[in-house]
């Protein structure tokens, strides 16, 4: 199943324990959070990450084999190494294994961080508005990439881009404070209204499924 989280990051860094929870429990595939974390793969939105850091690509993807407790002067494993350069693979962008992190565009970069998620094996990925930053060519091929994974793997993300993401995703979470909405990818009006808070009017070009249903004949407003 495929979730589309609109608005609000902050549950999917409760469910990573990032954010303390203040009441109730989370628990993935019945386990406590803490006993079942390394089934959980993470992509936080690299826009908020330093680019210039001087770090290749599969330095950064080796960065997601690091376990919790390790000493100072850990070393990589072949293991860890070839984990890596599957993952790279795996994303299209094995080519870039050697080259500084600053070299690469923002599609580039995104496919990184994924690739770093996925060195776990995870049988959950969490997403952070993925294509934020990144231009139309690349966002499709992120999607894409997602509906692959998809096939494998739970995905769920945090996105704003709620006309691009309608015709990938087979579940709806609406969030605007509280839940407004879950269920099938296809919004009424009235949904849309609640979740942003007004009146909405949404335009789109060249989307091939429909958010909105068809008005009924007759209503004027």
């Amino acid at each position: 199943m495929k979730i589309g989280l609109l608005n609000q990051e902050k549950e999917i860094h409760t469910v990573l324990g990032l954010t303390p929870i203040t009441s109730g429990k989370i628990q993935i595939y019945g386990k406590k959070l803490n006993k079942n974390r390394s089934s959980v793969g993470y992509v936080p939105q690299f826009a908020t990450m330093d680019r210039r850091f001087p770090i290749s690509a599969l330095e950064v993807v080796l960065t997601g084999r690091i376990k919790p407790g390790v000493s100072p002067f850990m070393k990589y494993s072949n293991a860890d190494k070839e984990i890596s350069y599957e993952q790279l693979k795996r994303v299209g962008i094995v080519r870039l294994a050697n080259r500084q992190i600053s070299a690469l565009s923002g599609g580039e970069f995104q496919r990184l961080l994924i690739a770093r998620a996925l060195t776990i094996n995870p049988e959950i990925l969490l997403l952070d508005e993925p294509t934020a930053s990144v231009d139309a060519s690349s966002r499709d091929q992120i999607y894409d990439l997602l509906e692959a994974l998809n096939k494998k793997m739970t995905i769920v993300l945090v996105t704003h881009d709620l006309l691009a993401i309608s015709s990938k995703v087979r579940r709806l979470a609406c969030l605007n404070g509280s839940l407004v909405y879950h269920g099938e990818p296809e919004l009424n009006e009235h949904i849309v209204n609640e979740l942003y808070g007004c009146p909405v009017d949404l335009i789109a070009h060249g989307v091939p499924h429909r958010v909105l249903k068809e008005h009924e004949e007759g209503i004027t407003n």
